[in-house]
């Protein structure tokens, strides 16, 4: 059995989950919240980090899955020979030495080598990314957990468990690290910068406090306050919203994603590496053109191809099975897709079969004796010299490989009685060629199109032959300009030599191992990029891992695949995965948009306090702590949650991914600058008009009826503020009158839902009494109103002079 190697606990996963820089955060803002009379905050903080880090746990449970689902590659039970008797055993129990008898249908259960061979095929895709079964020989291996299509052996184990080569790509896919996203990585920036600005603002405060003449209890307590204001309580819970959406949107478009932050990741995708056999292709093997010496056949009219596709038939043993009320494939592709097109023309197949010579890879061809006759077909190079005659099949043979096919020629002869195989296959009069292909899917080259004027450069990794995916990489338009294709065995030696070989557009890798993929996803990495990879078979499991995004085939791909991938396309389509791009790169715009938001309403947030302490205490202070966190908490949230469901822009997918910090100069700029002092400047100036319309004098103390009323005001403008501020987000270069109002209906349903808790917060007595503010006066309503065109004026002016100053 495979070995399990050293795996970390569910519950150690579920503290990482609990513990990381993120939730560590948020944990010290409930207990601030605790130590400063907030138990409601401190719950609502530790029920945000707990829903989070579970949810994250289960992704990353399911995801480290991934090989375990190898041994399930192992049979349960195999046939040998022990002290020349027959037995089924365990395949935990089969030893090296043992005997192995395999037939078609037989999944491999430890690595053989092969001591007698009868028309053996096996499938290999999974470990070697080989479209075409191979057709092993005495002498030779074959390796755990493949398949037998077609024949029999008998076979000596030469390996088992952790010395399989099967072994070797689980140690791999445990080995691979994934690295954390773009979006980890940023956000853990944002949020040790918000913790730096935070405590250092709160021990400013307990300093001015102190200077103020406050009790050194109770400028702790406020200072605290002022701290866990400043944390963004709604931060985490808002991206993984946002990142759920996007998921939930992906998955209506055939793209499930594994881990939220992948979503964010795909949209940061600089290099697709992309497998060719059920990725760009359909892994469906289809005759294309069939020649003979009378010219090329019209396969839209496949009667014509009946003589031709009887031989091929009759000579091969795979066939396409009517069975339970659908079309099953029985046996080697190659010969499935025979059938297939034998089946349309209506080539019979009555004759019975006498004899049999099987295809081996000395003679390269197999034929069979019906009814007097001997069907052939093989590889030309073996078939063409042992016809009579073969006109122009040379030059046909010529064309079709150029096109990347694979032929087949076919032949026939009567059949002496009792002749041998050598005196049978002679003098043989030529059919034709057969030209099949693994047709490439409708969407790809409208897909690589799109990639590319997205910016992102793509690759071929296979495992194929060369010369099939040159041909499928031009005819989907994959190959780059330089025509580059490079052989698995001639990759340089190190990192830095592999990542400038690869690290350009259009490249084709064929003939790739397992530890191939993974060193191109290294490579890749190391120069930069952020790689998506995907596959399909056991094969790609490490390389998946690796990747910053690995993309697996949901229809057509392993188990092992799909667990070690972030994104599963349901529909198996490379389309699947430019549209998921879209969306990605959508979302990290919707959180700067949010960001933004959240960023402009702390502006506001700290202002009053800021006005306290430069004033020496002589303007009182127009929020409360209770009131900053009311804000956001309830207030903000929806609002950010609705533009965390922007649509993605008709411009997204033009230009290269946004290089750069989540937290630029430019929105750095937009938040302190412009919407954040907007905002700030009509929440102070409401506060102090209602205070010196009730009869306050500056450094006097106000009454406690006068101060809520100004307060409330104070409150009402920064809320009114941020419902104009979630318009101007939804842009950083339009103003909020060239928005659809329509394009966003979740954003005119959280902001109506915002006023009506703006109205409740002041208009309900238990609440006012217990935040501090109370009903503003008509003058402190309208004055509060104010704040709307304010922030859509400040707004509007900086994207006139962006536009003007910005290059055409």
């Amino acid at each position: 059995m495979l070995p399990t190697g050293r795996r970390v606990s569910a519950a150690m996963l579920l503290l990482r989950e609990m513990v990381h820089f993120f939730a560590l955060m948020l944990w010290v803002a409930a207990g601030l919240a605790v130590l400063a009379g907030m138990p409601q905050l401190a719950l609502a903080i530790v029920v945000v980090v707990v829903l989070n880090g579970a949810f994250a746990f289960v992704q990353e449970y399911r995801a480290d899955k991934a090989g375990q689902r190898l041994r399930e590659l192992i049979p349960a039970e195999v046939r040998v020979v022990r002290d020349g008797r027959r037995m089924m055993v365990h395949a935990a129990d089969l030893v090296v030495g043992d005997i192995v008898l395999l037939e078609a249908g037989d999944r491999i259960s430890a690595d053989l080598g092969l001591v007698e061979v009868h028309a053996l095929a096996v499938n290999e895709s999974m470990l070697t990314g080989e479209s075409v079964p191979t057709r092993p020989h005495e002498g030779t291996a074959v390796f755990a957990g493949t398949f037998v299509v077609e024949g029999e052996a008998v076979a000596v184990v030469a390996a088992t468990g952790p010395r399989t080569r099967l072994a070797g790509v689980a140690a791999l896919t445990r080995s691979a690290t994934r690295p954390p996203s773009p979006l980890a990585r940023q956000l853990g920036r944002v949020v040790k910068v918000v913790a730096v600005i935070a405590v250092g603002v709160g021990a400013m405060f307990f300093t001015l406090a102190l200077m103020l003449g406050m009790a050194p209890s109770a400028g702790f307590l406020f200072a605290l306050g002022v701290t866990v204001a400043l944390v963004p309580e709604g931060l985490l819970p808002t991206v993984t919203l946002s990142l759920a959406r996007a998921a939930q949107r992906m998955a209506a478009r055939k793209a499930l994603v594994r881990r939220l932050e992948a979503v964010e990741t795909l949209g940061s995708t600089t290099f697709i590496c992309a497998d060719k056999t059920g990725t760009l292709t359909r892994n469906e093997m289809t005759v294309v053109q069939v020649w003979t010496p009378a010219g090329v056949l019209d396969l839209a009219r496949p009667v014509s191809a009946a003589e031709i596709m009887r031989s091929a038939v009759l000579s091969s043993t795979g066939r396409l099975v009517y069975t339970n009320g659908r079309w099953k494939p029985v046996g080697d592709p190659m010969e499935v897709a025979l059938h297939a097109l034998a089946l349309r023309a209506g080539s019979s197949e009555d004759a019975a079969v006498t004899r049999r010579f099987p295809f081996d890879s000395a003679r390269r061809r197999a034929s069979a004796i019906a009814d007097g006759v001997l069907h052939v077909k093989g590889a030309p190079d073996s078939v063409l010299p042992l016809c009579t005659a073969t006109g122009e099949a040379e030059q046909a043979l010529e064309d079709m490989s150029r096109h990347g096919l694979r032929v087949l020629a076919v032949a026939r002869r009567t059949a002496p009685a009792g002749a041998t195989m050598a005196e049978a296959e002679r003098d043989l009069t030529l059919l034709g060629l057969v030209g099949l292909e693994d047709p490439p899917r409708e969407d790809v080259a409208e897909a690589i199109e799109r990639c590319r004027l997205a910016g992102i450069k793509l690759a071929m990794i296979t495992g194929d032959h060369p010369g099939t995916a040159r041909a499928i990489a031009e005819k989907v338009g994959l190959l780059g300009p330089e025509g580059t294709v490079v052989i698995g065995a001639e990759l340089p030696g190190t990192d830095d030599a592999l990542g400038a070989l690869v690290d350009r557009d259009g490249v084709v890798i064929a003939r790739v191992t397992p530890e191939d993929k993974l060193r191109i996803a290294r490579a890749l990495r190391g120069r930069g990029h952020v790689v998506a990879m995907t596959g399909d078979g056991v094969n790609d499991g490490p390389a998946l891992r690796e990747a910053d995004i690995g993309v697996a085939m949901g229809a057509s791909g392993t188990d092992v695949a799909r667990e070690a991938a972030d994104l599963v396309l349901l529909d198996d389509h490379f389309g699947t995965i430019v549209t998921a791009v879209e969306l990605g790169r959508a979302t990290y715009a919707n959180i700067r948009r949010f960001l933004t938001y959240h960023l402009t309403d702390n502006v506001a947030e700290l202002t009053p306090f800021a006005v306290w302490a430069l004033s020496g205490g002589t303007i009182p202070l127009a929020l409360t702590v209770l009131q900053v966190l009311a804000l956001d908490i309830g207030t903000d949230l929806l609002p950010a949650l609705a533009l965390g469901a922007e649509p993605p822009n008709p411009q997204t997918m033009h230009g290269p991914a946004r290089a750069g910090s989540l937290v630029d100069r430019r929105l750095v700029h937009r938040v302190f600058g412009i919407l954040g002092p907007a905002e700030a400047v009509m929440e102070m100036a409401g506060f102090g008009a209602v205070l010196a319309l009730g009869g306050w004098v500056f450094g006097a103390e106000p009454s406690p009826e006068l101060l809520a009323a100004a307060s409330g005001t104070a409150f009402a403008a920064v809320v009114l503020g941020q419902l104009a501020n979630a318009f101007a987000c939804r842009s950083e270069t339009s103003w909020v009158g060239r928005l659809r109002w329509a394009g966003n209906p979740l954003l005119l349903w959280a902001v109506a839902i915002e006023i009506v808790i703006l109205l409740v917060f002041l208009g309900i007595p238990p609440l006012t009494g217990l935040l501090g503010g109370s009903f503003p006066p008509p003058a402190g309503w309208a004055l509060a109103a104010l704040a709307v065109p304010a922030v859509v004026a400040a707004d509007t002016l900086h994207k006139a002079i962006q536009a003007r100053s910005s290059p055409r």
